[in-house]
């Protein structure tokens, strides 16, 4: 039995492929009505474009935003902290990196961590977390040699 797929558009950039024009997937079931007679075919629709989600959408896409833009801030950040050791760079690389942990953390015990007072206790480990790894970074960059020249350090030996 063949199904019908008809997807909605796979980009919101325009990209809208011949096969993919409606925004709904329409399948074909089969159900028998009475013992007597054979299997009657019935379509349903699934609707594949996402329901509205109220006003934490908008927070979402920006949360998402700032995700995308500080992994490539840390892209640019890398050569940065090669080419110049310096304090300001030392900083920057401590605060974006507890950042960027916290926020992957976050995804982890939003998809695995349920239960409401389970999801409270791992969200106050996880900021209790992310606070001493910051304050142990800028501990290291104030008094010893920083995270730009440690890591040079490690790849020179």
């Amino acid at each position: 039995m063949a199904a019908l797929v008809r997807i909605s558009y796979v980009c919101h950039r325009g990209v809208s492929p011949l096969l993919f024009r409606s925004s709904s997937l329409i399948r074909p079931l089969a159900v028998q009505k009475d013992r007597d007679c054979p299997y009657h075919l019935i379509s349903a629709k699934i609707h594949a474009t996402p329901s509205n989600y109220g006003s934490g959408s908008k927070a979402a896409s920006l949360h998402w935003t700032g995700e995308r833009i500080l992994s490539i801030a840390l892209l640019g950040l890398a050569p940065m902290a090669y080419f110049y050791p310096v304090p300001a760079v030392d900083y920057t690389l401590a605060a974006a990196l507890t950042l960027h942990g916290h926020w992957g953390l976050g995804q982890v015990l939003t998809d695995y961590v349920h239960g409401d007072s389970k999801i409270k206790m791992a969200n106050a480990g996880l900021f209790l977390l992310s606070s001493v790894t910051f304050a142990g970074l800028c501990y290291f960059n104030y008094h010893d040699v920083g995270i730009c020249k440690a890591v040079a350090l490690l790849w020179s030996k």
